[in-house]
């Protein structure tokens, strides 16, 4: 699943570990779903949504292979 967390980060202008705090995960947890290496939990995914303030579809972006 690819994903804009690091454009959407960019955008709100807070780094890794401000973003980390927010949604109460550890920074290494940013890293590794801005890499696509980890794929969030439904409430994970809620609570970036609330942060960046938009949909969740806006964020994640659903790929034929997954």
């Amino acid at each position: 699943m690819k994903n804009r967390i690091k454009i959407e980060r960019a955008i709100l202008n807070v780094t890794q570990d401000e973003l980390s705090r927010l949604i109460s995960v550890s920074r290494q947890t940013i890293n590794a779903m801005e890499l696509g290496k980890y794929t969030p939990s439904t409430i994970l995914a809620l609570k970036l949504a609330r942060v960046f303030d938009k949909p969740v579809e806006d964020i994640f972006i659903l790929e034929d292979t997954d």
